[in-house]
């Protein structure tokens, strides 16, 4: 198992972790057609999946702790 998929692990379970506080029924507008508010909360999750992982390993790669 590489690093970096290890890190995509850890980041995935605090971004969920972290996600589950946010109050999504004040962040989208009302009436909103209930799949698309999932589908673009998930791409949000994606996202920063995605952001964090890859800025904690170009940080420890950069620093050469490895």
């Amino acid at each position: 198992m590489t690093f970096k998929f290890l890190l995509y692990f850890v980041v995935t379970i605090v971004v969920i972790w972290t996600m589950d506080t946010v109050n999504v029924n004040q962040i989208f507008k009302k009436n909103v057609n209930p799949l698309q508010a999932k589908i673009f909360y998930f791409l949000v999750g994606l996202s920063m999946i995605y952001l964090v992982t890859n800025f904690f390993y170009d940080l420890i790669t950069s620093v050469h702790i490895l």
